[in-house]
């Protein structure tokens, strides 16, 4: 097997895409003119690069395992992929397994035809232990999976009033899957995103990486690697196309008002757009590196966080930050405010959850507990200003440490840990009562727990790494997005 630069530059540019590096996976393919290339993504399989090297280590280890008269040994201890590239510790390993094959060649000459006693071990493997407990795992008849995307399938948002679901995908789509519909085949609309070359509209070939639905739910946005924002109506037409941004959208949110969206970018800049007239209204440059998350704090003033590991937060009208926030000794991928507008929560790649107040510099709380990067952070809709005012606010952390962990903000303390994952964990939500957490990792499994005991209460294993769970405005469907390109929902009535 003979690969081009063209083709290896590809599958680590989509590796890195896979696994949620985004900001790296672009900065490696501007390097590496990916662009360029005529390779088309779609045709390429989800994790085709972990496929081929698995399959290299198989065949070196079926070299090790068969010996000079083509008898074979088992290997008792698999081979790492650092160890199966270096020559001289595969050859130690063959030796050693060729050494093996002769001791037992000796002792079965030596059994002369007697039947000796065998002794079976039998493992407990890692796939055996993942197997869900069927008390909790949600039946197949229970879910439906939806089919039509090409590629890795990043986010996934349900529609605020009606069960209207929305995707984004690589494949340069989103799609909006009508999951009203009963019969079993939910129609879905494909929402093409399309740039101008030559004077024809052609497809932009860039992942779809945000949308947001408005207050309503009679519009939808998106954000793509193309650059461009772009506003959709439930019908599947586009209204408008945003064009300010010089590189990749990381982030898109309409404000509660829906007169405002607010867009994040890798040209270090976050950008406010009248959503009537589709006119960039500011234009936000004080970031040093590029803006990974926005979130708005009211309807004029929001915040916004980079790599550059600072966070500021900014006000429609005003040329400069009216706060800045620094702490965080790594990049900060996201950020929230509390449903008051009064807290705002940021993690990082530094393993840390801050929280920081408009009343001081410094953070309120510095939780340290995770022993990898924190991916995302979600707020409860619970306490005070919410519609559920009598149960406490918790902050949601999800990591690549395979865990996730519910915060008492007030006290700065965990109150639960999450560990049933065996994978980073890429998405955590809450459902709209607040009482239950669905949690999504790139095992496969999408978990329901328990907010108020920490107790998984429902499990479902799918096809593809989790990139994102939402809950739909009932809080009785659950939604999610892989890194095979299905899309699935779970109904949780009558579980």
């Amino acid at each position: 097997m003979a690969f081009s630069s063209d083709e290896l530059n590809f599958l680590v540019y989509r590796y890195l895409q896979e696994s949620g590096f985004q900001h790296s996976a672009y900065t490696f393919g501007i390097e590496s003119h990916i662009s360029q290339s005529n390779i088309n993504g779609a045709l390429v399989p989800p994790a085709a690069l972990i496929s081929i090297i698995q399959k290299g280590l198989h065949y070196t280890e079926a070299e090790i395992c068969v010996g000079e008269d083509g008898s074979e040994q088992r290997l008792t201890e698999s081979l790492s992929l650092i160890d199966a590239v270096m020559p001289e510790i595969v050859a130690s390993r063959q030796s050693q397994n060729q050494q093996k094959q002769s001791v037992v060649k000796n002792e079965s000459q030596e059994t002369n035809g007697e039947e000796g006693a065998a002794t079976v071990t039998t493992a407990v493997t890692s796939t055996e232990t993942m197997e869900l407990d069927s008390s909790i795992e949600i039946p197949a008849e229970k879910s439906t999976i939806l089919k039509g995307h090409e590629s890795e399938v990043f986010i996934c948002a349900w529609n605020p009033t009606t069960d209207l679901l929305a995707s984004g995908s690589g494949d340069s789509t989103a799609r909006i899957w009508d999951m009203a519909d009963s019969s079993g085949s939910p129609s879905q609309l494909i929402l093409r995103h399309c740039i101008q070359k030559g004077g024809t509209e052609v497809p932009s070939n860039k992942d779809v990486t945000s949308l947001d639905w408005n207050c309503d739910g009679t519009l939808l946005a998106t954000g793509s690697y193309d650059g461009y924002a772009r506003i959709w109506m439930t019908n599947g037409r586009i209204s408008s196309t945003l064009g300010q941004h010089k590189g990749p959208i990381f982030a898109l949110k309409w404000n509660k008002r829906g007169n405002y969206i607010l867009s994040a970018g890798v040209d270090k800049t976050t950008i406010i757009w009248d959503a009537a007239s589709g006119q960039c209204n500011q234009q936000f440059a004080f970031h040093t590196a590029p803006a990974l998350d926005v979130d708005w704090q009211s309807n004029s003033s929001f915040a916004s966080c980079s790599t550059d590991q600072c966070i500021h937060v900014c006000r429609l009208g005003l040329d400069r930050p009216v706060k800045s926030f620094q702490g965080h000794t790594n990049e900060v991928n996201a950020i929230k405010w509390d449903p008051q507008g009064n807290l705002l929560a940021s993690c990082s790649d530094d393993m840390t959850l801050k929280i920081w107040s408009m009343k001081q510099d410094t953070c309120v709380h510095d939780l340290q507990a995770h022993n990898k990067e924190i991916y995302t952070i979600k707020w409860s809709p619970t306490g005070p200003g919410t519609a559920n005012p009598n149960m406490n606010l918790i902050l949601a952390s999800a990591s690549f440490d395979s865990t996730v962990r519910l915060w008492d903000v007030e006290r700065g303390a965990c109150i639960h840990t999450l560990t049933k994952h065996t994978e980073p964990v890429y998405s955590v939500a809450f459902s709209p009562d607040g009482k239950f957490l669905a949690s999504g990792s790139f095992d496969k499994c999408v978990h329901i727990w328990s907010t108020q005991s920490g107790q998984l209460v429902h499990s479902y294993k799918g096809t593809g790494g989790i990139f994102e769970v939402c809950w739909n405005s009932r809080g009785d469907k659950v939604g999610a997005s892989a890194s095979d390109g299905s899309v699935f929902v779970l109904d949780l009535r009558k579980l």
